[in-house]
């Protein structure tokens, strides 16, 4: 667990800033828990076996929420086989909430990092990113930008990090042109290393329908293709997590 986060501080937010999903599914166990004493007893399976599956899905989402944002080891970056050197140029994008510009900083040393924060409360409206915002104040000299257009010259950065955030741009082309961006703003030799969900089994065991709000790996391909990014290497941090790291000519790293 990285020194710089609390104990539990990953499933703790995720209840802080979800509460309400939370609170239905309590509401939901407990009326369907009351009705069922009126009920016949074929009636009582049915509500009972309704009332379990809300319980253990939210069970199941926390605990794999648990393991992946606080026991996995996520957020040491031992995992990034990849050297940094402090006078290389480093671009990390959130999307309203940030987590790692901290951690990167610290742990590699950066002294040119830029942060670059795309949310947009007209297009995301999900409640969870404003309390997030409440809760944590941007990094450092964070700078909001669109996600078609990048405050940057060509060619000039090095490393690009783009984790748990390019998922909240729900349109393919204005995704693709995300990342057309970062690909024009990266050094011929750069690397960008992509975070993320996908929408696969183990993500619907684990969050059920919500694993509606990831992407499959095969959008994401689609995306990374399109906007001209070779992805050299792809390995899972977790049975939850993928990271797929992208250069412009096929580099290796």
């Amino acid at each position: 667990m990285d020194e710089m986060r609390k104990p539990f501080q990953g499933v703790s937010n995720i209840f802080r800033f979800n509460w309400h999903f939370y609170l239905i599914a309590l509401v939901s166990v407990a009326l369907l828990m009351i009705i069922n004493q009126w009920l016949t007893r074929d009636f009582q399976l049915i509500t009972f076996g309704i009332a379990f599956l809300i319980f253990a899905s939210t069970s199941t989402s926390l605990a794999v929420s648990t393991y992946i944002y606080d026991l996995s080891g996520f957020y040491n970056f031992e995992w990034l086989k990849l050297k940094i050197h402090p006078d290389e140029k480093v671009l990390n994008i959130n999307a309203g909430f940030d987590e790692t510009s901290k951690i990167l900083k610290d742990k590699f040393n950066l002294i040119n990092l830029q942060v670059f924060d795309f949310y947009d409360p007209n297009q995301h409206t999900e409640i969870s990113i404003k309390r997030a915002r409440k809760a944590y104040p941007p990094f450092g000299e964070t700078q909001k930008i669109p996600t078609s257009s990048f405050p940057l010259k060509d060619n000039s950065i090095d490393k690009a990090f783009i984790i748990f955030s390019a998922h909240e741009i729900r349109k393919s082309e204005e995704r693709i042109q995300f990342f057309k961006e970062i690909r024009r703003v990266l050094q011929t030799k750069g690397i960008v290393i992509v975070v993320e969900h996908l929408r696969d089994i183990p993500n619907f065991v684990a969050y059920n329908i919500g694993f509606f709000h990831f992407l499959s790996e095969g959008s994401w391909h689609k995306t990374f293709r399109e906007a001209q990014l070779k992805t050299i290497d792809e390995f899972k941090l977790t049975p939850f997590v993928t990271a797929s790291i992208l250069s412009k000519d096929g580099n290796t790293y």
